[in-house]
């Protein structure tokens, strides 16, 4: 596996690209307001932005690959493929190629200031497992960003229940730093990668979500394939939770359950996913539909509309039960505002 080429001050590139975008229009920032639960005792943000409403929805995923078939008599079966932002990224939203096997690019619809995401050169179906170089290139990007005094949170969603919005295999990431955008002084304090807590605090903190996940340790020591041996672990937990049996152990294809996979310096987690959202409730009556992605397990959610945001801050603990019934439901009590 060769050796993932990172530019030096890697952060800056990301930040100076991500700016000279937004000031041409190539990407599209939603500024948010925010508000702190308690969910179990873990500060959890909640974040609303209106204008995510009119926000372009891409086409559904779609169904695995079926087995070859024979060539086509014309080439009418080619025309108008879906639109696929991956394949030959804008040279405006490409950050950096890096070599040998991804593209780091901004994400054109940005919730946080510098998104970015790692994607592969050539197509590679983001249901399927990750590989050893996936994982080296993402934990090299954490490391990166480390070095220079920031802190870099990566998931990765894949499966219908996962909130995935792209067939092409790709890793997100997010500047924790600028995840505090918005919040007060001490609320910013009080907030952290609810993943990160696992590193000393597994079974405490894991204890207290309402949703199984696994988690092991990683470090800088690490190569791909050891990298990749932890997830796999991670993967084979999630699916005999799930009820699935993967026999000796998976290590190719499509996955056999849906998940998030999140993962910091030194943690990798993998949650079980069994919906994508669930319906907010405001005096009995549906009023929308809170859906989560991999930044669950950093301990935010997004809404889009006003009546979705007052019913959550009014009454948290509907957070609290959405939590329960995306993945596999562990004990929890009642959420209250910070």
């Amino acid at each position: 596996m060769a050796p993932i080429k990172i530019p030096p001050k890697l952060n800056e590139l990301v930040k100076t690209t991500f700016a000279k975008a937004l000031a041409n229009g190539d990407v599209n920032f939603y500024p948010t307001q925010v508000a702190l639960l308690n969910i179990n005792s873990i500060p959890f943000q909640l974040r609303y932005s209106p204008s995510l409403a009119s926000k372009p929805k891409p086409p559904p995923l779609p169904p695995p690959p079926p087995p070859p078939a024979p060539p086509p008599s014309s080439s009418t079966s080619l025309l108008n493929p879906p639109f696929n932002p991956f394949a030959n990224p804008s040279p405006a939203l490409l950050i950096t190629p890096l070599e040998p096997a991804h593209n780091l690019i901004l994400n054109k619809f940005a919730i946080v200031p510098e998104h970015s995401i790692l994607a592969t050169k050539v197509f590679k179906p983001q249901t399927h497992l990750l590989e050893g170089d996936d994982l080296a290139a993402a934990y090299a990007l954490i490391a990166a960003y480390h070095e220079s005094g920031r802190e870099l949170f990566g998931f990765f969603n894949s499966g219908e229940g996962s909130g995935a919005s792209q067939p092409h295999r790709h890793l997100q990431f997010l500047d924790v730093g600028n995840m505090r955008d918005g919040l007060g002084g001490g609320e910013g304090g009080k907030w952290g990668v609810v993943v990160g807590r696992l590193v000393r605090r597994e079974e405490e903190e894991g204890g207290k979500l309402p949703f199984r996940l696994f988690a092991e340790g990683i470090d800088g020591g690490m190569d791909g394939k050891r990298l990749r041996e932890v997830y796999l672990r991670l993967y084979g937990r999630a699916c005999e939770v799930m009820g699935v049996d993967v026999g000796e152990g998976q290590e190719e294809g499509e996955a056999r359950v849906s998940y998030n996979l999140a993962m910091t310096r030194e943690v990798m987690v993998v949650m079980p996913r069994v919906v994508e959202g669930a319906e907010v409730r405001k005096g009995g009556e549906v009023v929308g539909k809170l859906a989560l992605n991999g930044t669950v397990l950093a301990g935010t959610a997004l809404v889009k509309t006003q009546a979705e945001w007052d019913a959550l801050r009014e009454d948290p603990g509907q957070v609290i039960e959405v939590l329960k019934r995306i993945g596999v439901a562990t004990e929890g009590g009642a959420g209250t505002r910070l």
